[in-house]
C-alpha cells in the first residue's frame, strides 16, 4: 500500500474554535472538547489524534478548521506534528517546479520534532518515521543551488590582470527583510504556543498586510469624508469603526468630526466626555488654539475622547433651541484647528451634498468613503452621491473615482432569524457591491454584527468576523492616502 493511501486511513477531522471548544472526528466518531484556551483545546485534540496514531502503529493524516481556514497536518505515534506533504503527486515532475528550502537551523530542528505532551513517549526514536511519513515545516528562505564543478583553468593573462573588485558603497551586511513571525492563529497558532514553529496561513499573512497598511503614518494630516445622501446608510458606524482601527494601530493622534450642518448622531453612538462642548465651541475658541502659545492638550476642552478604541469625538451642535448651520467658512476654521492637532481627520456627514459644508467637507477631502446597506434605495442614493461628484469634475471626480464603497448587511433581514432572509442579505449586499465594483477603486463587505445596532459602538464588542471585515475596509481606505 502507497503511503499517502495508509494516510489517509482512518478519516479524521479536529475542529477549533475561539470560545475553548473544539472536536475531533475520527471515522465518525465525534469527541466534543471544552478547554480554558485554544492551546489546552489543541492539547487535548492531540491527545486523543495521538493515541490513535499509536494504536495503528504510523503517522494519521488530520484535517483541520479553525476560524483562520483549514488545513491538513500529519500526527505521529509519539505525538510529534508537522504540515502534511501535498498528496498523490502524479509524477516527479509536478514535484519540481517546488521552491528549494534552507534547511532549518539546530535549534530549529529540535523545535519542530518536540513531541506533544503525551504520557508514556519519548522523542528519541521518533525522528524516522516522522521523516517517512511527513514533510517537516518548512521556512521562506529561497537558497539558490551552485552547480558542481571543477577548478576553472588557470588564465594565461590571470598574473598580468588584477581581480575586479565591487565597490563597497555595493556591499550591505543588513538584512532588509524582516524575519517571518510563527503562526499566532487557529490551529497553526496554537501548535506554535506549544513548540511546534508554524508558518502563517495565507488567511493570516493577508491580515498582517492588512495591519501593516493602518499602521503607517504619512506626511501632513488625511482627511476621509464619509458620504450617502440617504440617511440610515451606515455613515456614523462607518466614521467610528474606521476612526477606532486607524487610531488603534497607527497611534496617530485621530478625530471623528461630525460635520453634519445641524444636529448628528455621532455623539449618540460615542462616550461622552466631561463637557458638552461641540464644533461650534472649537469655532468659538479657534484663535486661541491656533495661537503659537498653545498647547496641545487645550482641544481636550472641545472633544469626547474614546477610552477603549484611542480616538476623539468632536460632536456637532446639539442645542434643541439653536437653528444654527454651520457655513463653508466655519468647515475651513474648524479643519485647520484640527488639522493642528491631529494627523487623520474622519469626518461623518449630513444627507445634502448642496449643503455648503458638505462641499466645502470636500474641498478638503483626501479619500471619499460611501457606506451603504444592502437595501436598494440605501444603494441607489449612494450611486447618485457618486454621480453628482464625478459630474463636478475635477478634484471631487477624482474623489469618486478613487472612492471607497462599504456594504453592509441588512439588518432588518436579519432580525428574521429566517435562513431565507439570511440567503437573501447576503445575496443582495453580493449584488450591490458587485454593480459598484467596476465604479470605485474598491468595494468591501461588512457582515451584520448586533453590536453595530444600537447603543455606543465599540470595536471590542463585534464578532471576529466583523472586525477582520472593518479592518481589511480600513485598509483600502489607507491604501488611498
Amino acid at each position: 500500500m502507497m503511503e499517502t493511501q495508509a494516510l489517509d486511513f482512518p478519516k479524521i477531522n479536529a475542529v477549533l474554535r475561539t470560545n475553548g471548544t473544539g472536536e475531533v472526528t475520527i471515522n465518525g466518531t465525534s469527541h466534543s472538547i471544552e478547554a480554558a484556551d485554544e492551546a489546552a483545546v489543541l492539547s487535548d485534540a492531540l491527545r486523543i489524534i495521538t493515541q490513535t496514531a499509536a494504536q495503528l502503529g504510523r503517522p494519521v493524516r488530520v484535517s483541520t478548521t479553525d476560524p483562520d481556514g483549514q488545513g491538513l497536518i500529519i500526527v505521529s505515534p509519539k505525538g510529534v506534528v508537522s504540515e502534511a506533504a501535498p498528496t498523490r503527486p502524479t509524477s516527479r515532475r509536478e514535484q519540481d517546479p517546488l521552491p528549494i528550502t534552507a534547511a532549518p537551523s539546530p535549534e530549529t530542528a529540535k523545535v519542530m520534532t518536540t513531541p506533544a505532551s503525551v504520557p508514556g513517549t519519548s522523542p528519541s526514536d521518533e525522528a524516522p518515521a516522522q521523516a517517512a511519513h511527513a514533510a517537516p515545516v518548512t521556512f521562506s528562505a529561497a537558497v539558490t543551488p551552485v552547480p558542481a564543478q571543477g577548478p576553472a583553468p588557470a588564465s594565461k593573462t590571470a598574473a598580468a590582470e588584477p581581480a575586479t573588485r565591487r565597490s563597497l558603497k555595493d556591499t550591505s551586511f543588513l538584512i532588509s527583510a524582516p524575519a517571518l513571525q510563527p503562526a499566532t492563529h487557529g490551529w497553526r497558532g496554537a501548535l506554535s504556543r506549544l513548540g511546534f514553529r508554524m508558518d502563517p496561513s495565507p488567511e493570516e499573512l493577508a491580515e498582517r498586510e492588512d495591519i501593516r497598511i493602518v499602521s503607517q503614518h504619512w506626511p501632513g494630516p488625511r482627511t476621509v469624508a464619509v458620504v450617502n445622501r440617504k440617511g440610515g446608510a451606515n455613515k456614523t458606524p462607518t466614521v467610528v469603526m474606521l476612526s477606532a482601527i486607524l487610531a488603534r494601530y497607527s497611534g496617530a493622534a485621530t478625530v471623528a468630526w461630525d460635520n453634519n450642518e445641524s444636529q448628528g448622531t455621532l455623539g449618540w453612538r460615542t462616550e461622552r466626555g466631561g463637557h458638552n462642548n461641540s464644533v461650534l465651541d472649537l469655532i468659538d475658541s479657534s484663535q486661541a488654539l491656533l495661537s503659537p502659545s498653545a498647547q496641545a492638550a487645550e482641544i481636550a476642552q472641545f472633544v469626547h475622547h474614546q477610552t477603549s478604541d484611542k480616538f476623539d469625538v468632536l460632536r456637532s451642535d446639539e442645542n434643541e433651541e439653536g437653528d444654527h448651520e454651520v457655513t463653508a467658512e466655519e468647515v475651513d476654521i474648524a479643519h485647520q484647528v484640527l488639522t493642528r492637532y491631529y494627523r487623520l481627520i474622519v469626518m461623518d456627514s449630513g444627507n445634502t451634498a448642496r449643503a455648503a459644508n458638505w462641499r466645502r467637507m470636500i474641498h478638503h477631502t483626501n479619500q471619499i468613503v460611501v457606506p451603504v446597506t444592502a437595501i436598494e434605495d440605501r444603494a441607489e442614493a449612494a450611486r447618485l452621491t457618486l454621480q453628482t461628484l464625478e459630474s463636478r469634475g475635477g478634484h471631487d471626480a477624482e474623489l469618486a473615482r478613487n472612492a471607497v464603497v462599504i456594504v453592509s448587511e441588512s439588518t432588518d433581514a436579519k432580525r428574521s432569524m429566517s435562513g431565507d432572509a439570511l440567503k437573501r442579505a447576503k445575496d443582495e449586499a453580493r449584488r450591490i457591491a458587485d454593480g459598484f465594483g467596476p465604479h470605485v477603486r474598491a468595494v468591501v463587505r461588512i457582515p451584520y454584527d448586533p453590536a453595530l445596532v444600537n447603543g455606543p459602538i465599540r470595536y471590542d464588542a463585534l464578532q471576529p468576523a466583523t472586525q477582520r471585515a472593518w479592518l481589511a475596509a480600513a485598509a483600502a481606505v489607507a491604501k488611498g492616502f
